[in-house]
């Protein structure tokens, strides 16, 4: 079983079929979102999907996580600040989406609040530990919506990011399952 993971509804657009779970936005309620369905649900897998913002990656382009940094902790000289998705959920998203980019993605509360990557998300370091401490295996993928440093929320390309991982879903969960 894959339970498909992403902080809102809309996120969730292109998951038919696969147990769902719209975790809420920000680090704390994806944690404690996905850390009681993973109790409940016990899947072998988790596909976690969302918008980001980015650093000189264009809109829609998609990211496969390469691995996760929980840039809120700092360095991490106190907790956990960086885990790695599973490599063979990783594999298979790269088979089933051959021009996204393979990155590591940053996690933040705050809009801005990455500097050690060039993609930033809010929810994926989360996720990934909830599953981690499960014991799921984990992909994060992503669709650039905006340009961190863009104030202008008008400019942000959500619903050309939101299509794209619509469109990118049902091949990710395709090649997950084979």
């Amino acid at each position: 079983m894959i339970l498909v993971v992403a902080a809102t509804e809309r996120e969730l657009a292109g998951a038919d079929g696969p147990a769902t779970l719209a975790c809420g936005m920000g680090p704390v309620e994806a944690a404690a979102s996905t850390a009681q369905a993973l109790a409940a649900e016990r899947p072998d897998s988790l596909l976690h999907v969302g918008i980001a913002g980015a650093r000189g990656i264009p809109a829609p382009q998609l990211v496969i996580g390469s691995e996760s940094l929980y840039e809120d902790a700092g360095h991490g000289a106190l907790v956990l600040a960086r885990l790695e998705p599973d490599p063979r959920l990783v594999d298979a998203a790269r088979r089933a989406l051959p021009d996204a980019l393979l990155l590591p993605i940053g996690t933040s509360a705050r809009v801005g609040g990455t500097s050690g990557c060039e993609v930033e998300a809010m929810e994926g370091f989360a996720v990934l530990r909830a599953a981690q401490l499960a014991g799921v295996r984990a992909v994060e993928v992503r669709a650039i919506s905006n340009q961190v440093d863009e104030t202008d929320r008008t400019r942000w390309r959500f619903d050309d990011a939101l299509a794209a991982l619509e469109d990118a879903v049902p091949r990710l969960l395709a090649e997950l399952r084979s």
